[in-house]
């Protein structure tokens, strides 16, 4: 079956009375991948939703995300907050697939009209936090003599300087290969994402310094290195 007939069979095998849903991810854009699955967004009026299952059917892997009006609110406003939503995502760039009495078309407009706001200010502690972790990681890698050790550590290190060019210029997070959609995206940060696949690269040949050239550059738009001095309140 295409994606969106398997799409609808899906919701009306385990939900024929869904009030909306959505066809989300990379398999409805030109990302699609020979593992593609189909991210399934369904609204109910009520119980069982929410809930999250993991199935197989009609030769697609299917992810299928199940919510009520007011629980798909509940969610996006525990994960705007943090500036990575996932289920905002998957809504605003979906396709309906069929929507009753405007809950479809009400759930869209919202997830659209946050991802265009964009996510809230990053706050100056967890700026520092993050300068604070990438200082230590790039004294790990100048001193990482062991190649399984150095692995980790560069992963590591593009991972979370990704995070902070990001967190500085007040744009959406992402986790896994959505951390580098949403650095590709950034307009303030041309390049970056390709800059450390290459530089890791070379780290992981022995060849460090382009790597950390690199997170400097990102860590010097948040203040620069972060280390002695450092400090963060406990909480009980």
């Amino acid at each position: 079956m295409e994606p969106t007939e398997a799409a609808h069979a899906v919701v009306k095998e385990l939900h024929p009375d869904a009030r909306a849903a959505f066809l989300c991810g990379s398999v409805i854009t030109d990302r699609r991948t020979a593992t593609s699955d189909l991210d399934v967004v369904i609204l109910l009026d009520g119980e069982p939703a929410p809930y999250r299952l993991s199935v197989h059917r009609h030769g697609w892997p299917v992810e299928i995300f199940v919510h009520t009006e007011a629980s798909w609110h509940a969610f996006i406003e525990r994960e705007v907050p943090t500036r990575s939503s996932p289920l905002m995502w998957m809504c605003a760039g979906g396709t309906l697939l069929f929507d009753t009495g405007g809950v479809g078309a009400r759930i869209k407009a919202r997830a659209e009209s946050l991802v265009a706001a964009g996510p809230p200010p990053t706050p100056v502690e967890e700026i520092e936090s993050r300068r604070y972790a990438l200082t230590d990681l790039l004294d790990d890698l100048a001193g990482c003599t062991d190649p399984g050790e150095l692995l980790f550590i560069c992963a590591d290190i593009a991972n979370r300087t990704a995070e902070l060019a990001l967190a500085v210029h007040n744009s959406w997070n992402g986790g896994g290969k959505w951390l580098a959609r949403r650095l590709d995206e950034d307009e303030a940060a041309p390049g970056l994402s390709t800059r450390l696949h290459d530089t890791v690269r070379q780290a992981l040949e022995g060849r460090t310094a382009p790597l950390a050239a690199a997170v400097d550059e990102v860590l010097d738009q948040a203040g620069g290195r972060l280390w002695a001095g450092y400090r963060r309140s406990g909480t009980p």
